[in-house]
């Protein structure tokens, strides 16, 4: 599943948010380390800000942070709101048996991986993202955490 820039940029978002929920982070500081446009990523952050997923918080020492809940916010949540996740018609318009074969294959492919997204929370990349670390630190053990 290739997902476009803005659903990336959600996701990377939310994640680095829910992994210090307390924490405000400024968007400039995230469209640094992905190295992105602040302008661009603004638009995705007011997107999950009115959705309710991040709250703005403004002035001094001011950012984004997480509001939602890490353990039910699904990827497939975020996905949904930047990504057009409605099965393609292909299906009936394959006039061919191969082509109908083939778009119905495709087709049970893209419900597979929605319905793995829907079952990964927030939580659970955190979880990953951690282990990663962990096996980095200890590959590595003099360059530190990696972030």
């Amino acid at each position: 599943m290739k997902l476009q820039q803005n659903t990336r940029l959600a996701l990377y978002s939310l994640l680095e948010f829910a992994a210090d929920p307390e924490r405000q982070i400024p968007a400039a500081e995230i469209a640094q380390k992905y190295e992105v446009s602040s302008h661009h990523l603004a638009k995705v952050l007011a997107e999950l800000s009115r959705v309710g997923m991040v709250q703005s918080v403004r002035g001094v020492g001011g950012g984004y942070r997480f509001v939602g809940n890490a353990r039910r916010l699904t990827l497939m949540d975020v996905i949904s709101r930047f990504e057009d996740v409605l099965p393609p018609e292909s299906v009936h318009s394959e006039t061919t048996p191969v082509g109908q074969a083939l778009a119905s294959v495709l087709s049970e492919i893209d419900e597979i991986a929605k319905a793995s997204m829907s079952s990964i929370t927030l939580a659970t990349m955190l979880r990953i993202i951690e282990r990663q670390q962990t096996a980095a630190e200890t590959a590595t053990p003099s360059k530190g955490k990696i972030r």
